[in-house]
């Protein structure tokens, strides 16, 4: 017994002290863990700028232990157990050493080597001699590593895996002892993969095509006059023009890009071991996802260039060779120049989508389709250069305030269009500044040397001179005047009602005019009408005369056939008369010898009644009271004529010739020498 304490007693406690102490001493890593080993003293110590023990010094060891159960004498280590670093898909791990060698005065990340792996290796890296600091490269999605918890801190969007030394990183991580991502200056989205893909840019949600720009945070400074890096600057391009390269194989090495050097800036190290510059980069990101270092690279959405059918791009670049003008000594507005070079490329871009960096070189894109400007309150659809434009106000001579909307069509010709850009700078400044004044200034001159009626009247000849005017002056910029349109003239309120009442006038006029030209046509209905219903009549009618003028024919011929008998027998008759008078003559001769002259005409005279068929009495006889007729009175008379007359006629008196008897005779007769005895 030793110290009234059975030897046995001891024997057990010191069995238990020794359990205790191996119990202790063992240490179970988890599965998903690394143990991280403070070593509490030793006979060494850590040098000034090394927080961790690669030699057996007092603090924490190099060496991890491992998932398992491991062996760490008690009192001597402690262990504190930290989770393997593991990176979710669609973010990055941003990796902070904190030992190894010092940063160079002005750098920002430590240099990358191969042998660093995904850092997991604390003794190959300090051996190797890897820096404090962040690292250029980043833990890819998917990584899952034992990664030293003091050696390096692992930023990722959800958490930071490490042990910070640092005082102010420690107060950051508060009681949860827990660090963010913003205690490092970084935001969540900054965790992610970068994607370049098809945005909603426009306020219509419309997907548009993008490119990435980069801008890098380290790396040597450009070069005087340099706004952006380009690997080996543009002596590629001097090399090609040289070797007189067409202008389109130039731009197809511009729009082309170098990132295959450095896998599009994730790998950091080889963008600086080939010569990568800080700040603005040349070449832009495409489609895709890149695991890009937020403390060394970032990257700006922006559209990717698309040019449209009935379109072309004027670039202005800013970067590339010096400047050399091949517009030629007459051209006095500005250089234009090969592609590759400083200025406005002589070459426009024509349809397509192009991965242009818009911070290097601006695109002004230039319609060479017809174009359509309004000056009036429509605004074009197919473009906005007229959304300034307005109505036209001009005054007449009288003082008439007019308002006048305009149409105005030009052309770009494709081939022009990078004159035309170095002349007035844009398409709206060519709308605003050119075209506004020209159109402006010509219809208010126009309209003040003029009364309002007139250039109403000849709102046609005012058109042309218009389209005249403007011509002249687009050609001096190379544009093609298509057409000049009056759409509209809004006329002054009292104008307007003096140009109503004359209209009206007009008008009614006109309607007088069409009221009489109907009642012309009415006339005409209705003779047209009657002529429709007399047709039959009318059509006896013109067949009657058709028969009468036959007829007159007919009767003209007969007419005529029956005057050349006439003449033919009246010339025979004649002859006949002619030799009968003359046989009667030499009879009445031989007669008047024989018998005496009265005696010979009162014979012939009763000859000629006896054998004429005219009645001399008539059929009935009314005769007077003394039974007396004029039968007697004849005969007596006949007597009476011829006993005066038989001798020689009565004593004293002289004979009476015989015509003379006749006559007397004849006279005696009712109705034949006195026509009017008979009516009497």
């Amino acid at each position: 017994m030793w110290l009234g304490f059975p030897i046995y007693w001891w024997i057990c406690a010191g069995i238990l002290v020794v359990f205790f102490y191996v119990a202790m001493s063992m240490r179970r890593v988890g599965p998903s863990e690394v143990g991280l080993v403070l070593k509490r003293a030793s006979l060494r110590r850590l040098s000034e700028d090394n927080a961790i023990g690669f030699l057996g010094e007092p603090g924490y060891q190099a060496d991890l232990l491992m998932p398992g159960v491991r062996w760490k004498p008690w009192l001597l280590y402690e262990v504190q157990k930290f989770p393997w670093v593991q990176v979710p898909a669609g973010e990055i791990g941003v990796v902070i050493s904190q030992v190894g060698g010092a940063l160079p005065i002005g750098a920002k990340s430590a240099v990358y080597k191969k042998s660093f792996g995904n850092f997991a290796d604390l003794r190959s890296f300090v051996s190797s001699g890897g820096q404090k600091g962040v690292q250029r490269p980043v833990l890819p999605p998917g990584t899952l590593a034992p990664i030293h918890p003091v050696g390096f801190i692992v930023i990722t969007k959800s958490q930071v895996y490490g042990l910070p030394l640092s005082p102010d990183l420690r107060a950051r991580s508060g009681k949860v002892g827990r660090l963010s991502p913003d205690a490092f200056g970084l935001s969540p989205d900054q965790l992610d993969l970068v994607r370049i893909e098809p945005r909603p840019l426009g306020k219509d949600g419309a997907l548009s095509d993008v490119v990435g720009i980069v801008t890098t945070f380290e790396g040597d400074p450009l070069p005087s006059g340099d706004i952006a890096s380009r690997l080996g600057g543009f002596a590629d391009i001097d090399k090609m023009e040289k070797a007189k390269a067409t202008d389109g194989e130039i731009i197809e090495v511009l729009l082309g890009n170098k990132n295959n050097l450095h896998n599009n800036y994730q790998d950091y190290q080889a963008f600086l071991d080939n010569g990568g510059r800080i700040g603005l980069q040349h070449d832009p990101l495409l489609y895709g996802a890149y695991a890009l270092n937020p403390f060394l690279v970032a990257v700006e959405l922006v559209p990717m260039l698309v040019v449209q059918q009935g379109q072309v791009a004027v670039v202005k670049a800013y970067v590339g060779l010096p400047t050399q003008d091949t517009s030629g000594s007459d051209f006095k507005f500005g250089s234009l120049v090969r592609p590759g070079h400083r200025g406005i490329w002589q070459e426009a871009l024509r349809t397509g989508k192009y991965p242009l960096n818009p911070r290097c070189y601006q695109a002004e894109i230039v319609p060479t389709s017809i174009l359509t400007l309004n000056w009036a309150d429509a605004v074009s659809q197919a473009h906005n250069l007229d959304a300034q434009l307005s109505q036209i106000v001009a005054k007449s001579n009288e003082g008439f305030i007019f308002r006048i909307d305009l149409q105005v069509q030009i052309h770009v010709p494709d081939t022009n269009a990078p004159a035309v850009i170095s002349m007035v700078g844009t398409m709206m400044n060519l709308v605003n500044e050119v075209l506004q004044a020209a159109v402006g200034n010509h219809f208010r001159d126009k309209l003040q040397s003029m009364p309002a009626i007139r250039f109403i009247e000849t709102r046609q000849q005012v058109q042309e001179e218009a389209f005249k005017h403007i011509k002249e002056q687009l050609d001096q910029y190379r544009v093609e005047t298509r057409g000049v349109y009056i759409q509209d003239v809004i006329l002054p309120d009292d104008l307007v009602k003096v140009l109503t009442q004359r209209e009206i006038a007009n008008q009614e006029i006109e309607t007088y005019k069409k009221q009489r030209a109907a009642q012309d046509e009415r006339i005409s209905m209705e003779n047209a009408k009657g002529t429709a219903e007399m047709q039959a009549d009318l059509a006896k009618s013109k067949v009657g005369v058709d028969i009468k003028t036959n007829n007159a024919n007919a009767r003209t011929e007969e007419a005529r056939g029956e005057a050349e008998f006439i003449s033919k027998t009246g010339s025979a008759r004649g002859a006949e008369v002619e030799s009968v008078g003359l046989a009667r003559a030499r009879g009445y001769e031989a007669q008047v010898r024989a018998l005496g002259s009265n005696a010979t005409a009162l014979v012939n005279v009763i000859t000629a009644l006896s054998e004429g068929t005219t009645k001399f009495v008539p059929d009935v006889l009314v005769t007077s009271g003394n039974g007396g007729g004029a039968l007697d009175g004849l005969a007596a008379a006949a007597m009476h004529y011829l006993g005066n007359g038989g001798n020689g006629g009565v004593a004293g008196a002289s004979a009476k010739p015989a015509d003379s008897v006749a006559s007397k005779i004849s006279s005696l007769l009712p109705g034949a020498a006195n026509p009017k005895a008979g009516k009497e």
